[in-house]
């Protein structure tokens, strides 16, 4: 069933590059395999975390095979898939094969700010385009739009494959009244690692995660005591645990704080593409310091 591939701890994950600007094979192997053995229910390819926009046509490709034979079916794959042009959206999700993946993780369209009705057309044409479940992504902080619970509630009921929602609004009580008004069998994702474990105190279903990528043990632990009923304390100790070092990832931008403790952990290079730029140094060794400290 598809719920099993995508509740749970997902890791937004990053797309490493050498020194050369060139993609990093090797790494993004590496962090795909210690990411599964931190026991994540599902990896992300192609997120913004990933700086799809800096990637040519090619390499989305290339990721995506990589991504793919790593995982050999030890856990769930998502793809991004989103835009601003829905014709170019609709185009990518046609020419992805539906067997290799789980699902779609399909942002809401930037910069050019759509009403809600526009909002609605567009992931129509997504949904209508694919037999591949969607997973809605609201991050107004990044779009400049906000899908409303109503337009989620309405998609989900009017389209099989709209199966979710990443929310990275930050507003509970918008969280909220999307889990109080759902259907059976669509999922709330947390978009905010520092607000997964309310999220999921409220009802929520899991997490797509940037920190996870580098501390997948200790946060795909908290996210499971959460939604199975299991140990509240300990997951309330997982995410002090992480809390600082949560919030220093996004003081420079991301992906750059990631990546910076990625480079920390010796996972990955700390290279990113313009227009993103490494953290500043004085960050850069705060992060050491917040990295030992959890150890």
């Amino acid at each position: 069933m598809i719920h099993k591939k995508i509740i749970g701890t997902g890791v937004a994950l990053v797309t490493p590059f050498h020194e050369n600007g060139q993609v990093d094979f090797e790494s993004l192997q590496n962090l795909v395999n210690f990411v599964i053995a931190g026991g994540v229910e599902f990896v992300v390819a192609l997120g913004t975390t990933a700086e799809t926009a800096t990637l040519s046509e090619t390499e989305k490709l290339e990721v995506l095979e990589k991504v793919h034979s790593t995982v050999a079916n030890r856990c769930g794959v998502v793809v991004g898939a989103g835009g601003n042009n829905t014709a170019a959206v609709v185009s990518f999700v046609k020419s992805l094969s539906p067997e290799k993946f789980d699902a779609i993780l399909s942002v809401a369209p930037y910069y050019n700010k759509p009403n809600q009705r526009g909002i609605y057309a567009h992931f129509e044409a997504i949904a209508s385009s694919t037999s591949l479940p969607i997973i809605l992504y609201n991050v107004p902080g990044r779009t400049s739009s906000n899908i409303l619970p109503e337009t989620v509630i309405r998609l989900a009921n009017d389209f099989q494959n709209i199966v979710a929602i990443k929310e990275a609004s930050g507003n509970l009580n918008q969280i909220m009244e999307i889990i109080q008004n759902r259907q059976e069998n669509f999922y709330v994702l947390s978009g905010d690692d520092a607000l997964t474990l309310p999220i999921l105190s409220v009802g929520g279903d899991g997490v797509i995660s940037v920190v996870a990528n580098a501390y997948p043990d200790i946060f795909s632990t908290l996210v499971r005591e959460m939604i199975n009923g299991g140990d509240r304390y300990q997951a309330l100790r997982n995410h002090y645990q992480l809390l600082e070092i949560t919030n220093a990832l996004f003081k420079d931008g991301n992906p750059a704080g990631i990546k910076a403790l990625l480079s920390i952990k010796g996972l990955v290079k700390n290279v990113l593409r313009l227009p993103m730029m490494p953290v500043q140094s004085e960050l850069f060794i705060e992060m050491e310091r917040l990295n030992k400290k959890i150890g």
